[in-house]
């Protein structure tokens, strides 16, 4: 058997749902909790799940939802902080990768919703649906605590964590192509302005979003 051919851990995971994913995430948000939703489909997602002051909605900065969430983990280490990122966006930028494995903060759990596609784009292929194994990636970096989400129960266990304890933690999940079923509201001020409030570092702005 060649390395090329050699199973890995992501072709034996159930195929999930990114809408029915990040409600469950978002229903364990019981402390103020930030969420960082990366471009596309992940943050419309995250948007319809539960819109909250403490959610940061990535407009076209593909890439940036990992380093955005690692700076406000080291800003904020008593609060818990979630990226969600699509497999498109993290191949992007790996380097993040490795300078959360080498920090390691503790607050800080990042949740890659992987279909294999770029789907915003027109569902061109990604590496992740040949070759590239996003946990054995970040393992690689120094992210330890890296996991293949099993099924919807093992997400919502991997996700229930004490923040303070056992971060960075990465989670991966094989989700399917069904689009988003929101659409996040638009105006990077105002977007901008609700986050700052919502984690306590900015004043009430008039283009705030409702």
């Amino acid at each position: 058997m060649t390395a090329k051919s050699a199973p890995t851990k992501w072709q034996s995971v159930k195929t999930l749902n990114r809408s029915n994913l990040t409600k469950r995430l978002v229903a364990k948000l019981t402390h103020d909790e930030a969420v960082v939703g990366g471009i596309g489909n992940t943050n419309f997602d995250l948007f319809a799940a539960g819109h909250r002051s403490q959610n940061f909605y990535m407009l076209g900065s593909m890439g940036l939802a990992c380093p955005i969430a690692l700076g406000v983990a080291l800003a904020q280490p008593k609060r818990g902080v979630i990226a969600l990122e699509g497999d498109g966006s993290i191949l992007m930028a790996l380097g993040c990768l490795t300078t959360i494995g080498m920090i390691q903060p503790k607050n800080l759990t990042i949740v890659i919703m992987d279909n294999g596609i770029y789907q915003i784009t027109g569902g061109q292929t990604t590496a992740t649906k040949e070759s590239a194994d996003i946990v054995a990636i970040a393992q690689g970096a120094g992210i330890e605590n890296s996991v293949w989400a099993r099924d919807e129960a093992h997400f919502e266990q991997l996700i229930d964590r004490r923040f303070e304890e056992s971060g960075p933690v990465l989670i991966a999940a094989k989700i399917d192509a069904q689009p988003a079923i929101g659409q996040t509201v638009r105006d990077p001020l105002a977007i901008r302005t609700r986050f700052m409030q919502g984690l306590g570092t900015g004043r009430r702005s008039p283009l705030d979003v409702s």
